[in-house]
């Protein structure tokens, strides 16, 4: 081999080095996802965000997509998040989030961008609010027509119990329902960590710290308020109560709520200064929720004691709950001066208790805890000849409405049913 060839083998290598390197940087070049994460990185200048827009957009050519030039030179992050950014990225740039989209720069679908997405872009009112200094989220807004409801659900239903939540999912979109996807979520019971709205259009977020989640164990599935609030963009108004969601049931100016709320918030029975202290927090509730307070007895045995288990109102003077008949006598009997007191009708709806030993918390045979949703009800059954005459009661309770039946037993199982794994609210 001559010496020639060696040198001029070496030389041609040398020449070569530097494409390498190019490919090499090219091989290792961010991905949209990992830009997003610099986008949202509020440790970054605005100049420096400004920047990753750009190299999107030379990842962005390759799809035949872009960002507009006007929308890089104003964009400023206003401590946003991912997915608030990426809606307004795609609202601004008119992209549709389809899976494939939200998979490029999110590393996986999101079924609540896309709803959100559609909300603003058939409202033209909404489409001009978000910009690329505004934070896009659930506002406390005043109470808008019904037909505007949407069914939220923590993002882990759909995990967890994959086949319920496509049955449930199926439903709403049969009857063209929106729904979305609650992030920052720790259990599928939203219901009872989310705000409640009153009349006036305020969220009311109350403290979540259950007697029946108290411990260490219980970290891991005990949702902070404060964080889900934060992760899906609500501002509320912040209460020291500590009260539930499922127990509370609001309809034309009153709302039910259990007696299991003195004892979670410290008032005991026998001691000093008892009723005054109910009262107090009567009244504080009352100011809260802007309605009257009607308080009814809980069970003994339920682990929750929420109002939602047990009665549900059809309107303001009529009121569905389980079979009176088939009730302990306590609490029949103290649901008889509550009805008595307030001059309420009651409706009996059946319900049976399961002999489940796997599954002690149960809520299958509870078919008052339906997801009410605009005109739509969709109600559990279980497979029992009690379900027939439940679907005749609720129809005939409300006659206008659209009845739909669902089998919910795996999540029923676990203690809850789907007015525990919904929060509806008015967009």
């Amino acid at each position: 081999m001559s010496t020639e060839f060696i040198i001029g083998t070496i030389i041609g290598l040398i020449g070569i080095i530097p494409v390498i390197i190019q490919i090499v940087k090219w091989a290792k070049k961010p991905d949209l996802s990992d830009l997003m994460n610099k986008l949202t990185d509020d440790g970054l200048s605005t100049k420096a965000h400004r920047k990753v827009l750009k190299k999107m957009n030379v990842i962005l050519l390759r799809s035949g997509k872009r960002i507009s030039s006007e929308y890089i030179n104003n964009f400023v992050l206003n401590k946003r998040g991912k997915e608030a950014v990426f809606t307004d990225l795609c609202l601004q740039n008119d992209w549709e989030p389809t899976k494939d989209l939200c998979d490029m720069f999110m590393n996986g679908d999101y079924p609540s961008i896309r709803n959100k997405y559609w909300d603003m872009k058939n409202d033209p009112i909404k489409k001009k609010e978000p910009t690329a200094g505004t934070v896009v989220g659930i506002k406390a807004v005043n109470s808008r027509p019904k037909d505007t409801e949407i069914v939220y659900l923590s993002e882990l239903l759909e995990e967890r119990f994959p086949e319920s939540f496509n049955r449930l999912t199926s439903i709403l979109k049969k009857h063209d329902v929106e729904f979305r996807l609650l992030k920052g979520t720790k259990d599928i019971w939203c219901r009872d960590y989310m705000p409640v709205k009153t009349k006036s259009g305020k969220l009311i977020q109350f403290r979540y710290e259950p007697s029946y989640l108290q411990g260490e164990e219980w970290d891991d599935i005990r949702s902070d308020v404060r964080e889900v609030c934060k992760a899906n963009s609500l501002t509320p108004e912040f209460s020291t109560i500590n009260l539930d969601g499922g127990n509370v049931l609001i309809c034309d100016g009153r709302a039910m709520i259990s007696d299991r709320v003195f004892s979670e918030n410290g008032i005991q029975k026998g001691i000093p200064n008892e009723d005054s202290d109910k009262k107090a927090l009567v009244n504080k509730l009352s100011e809260l929720l802007e309605c009257e307070i009607i308080i009814i007895p809980s069970e003994n045995d339920d682990m929750t004691g929420h109002a939602d288990g047990m009665v549900r109102f059809v309107d303001r003077n009529t009121i569905l709950g389980n079979n009176l008949e088939a009730e302990y006598k306590y609490w029949r009997e103290g649901m008889q001066k509550v009805i008595e007191k307030y001059g309420l009708k009651y409706i009996d709806v059946p319900f049976f208790e399961p002999k489940d030993r796997k599954h002690p918390e149960s809520a299958i045979g509870v078919y008052v805890n339906y997801l009410e949703v605009n005109n739509l009800i969709i109600l559990p059954v279980f497979g029992r000849d009690e379900d027939k005459q439940a679907v005749d009661v609720i129809h005939k309770a409300f006659p206008d409405k659209i009845i739909e039946t669902i089998n919910y037993n795996d999540v029923a199982q676990e203690g809850g049913l789907l007015n525990c794994t919904t929060w509806v609210v008015n967009s």
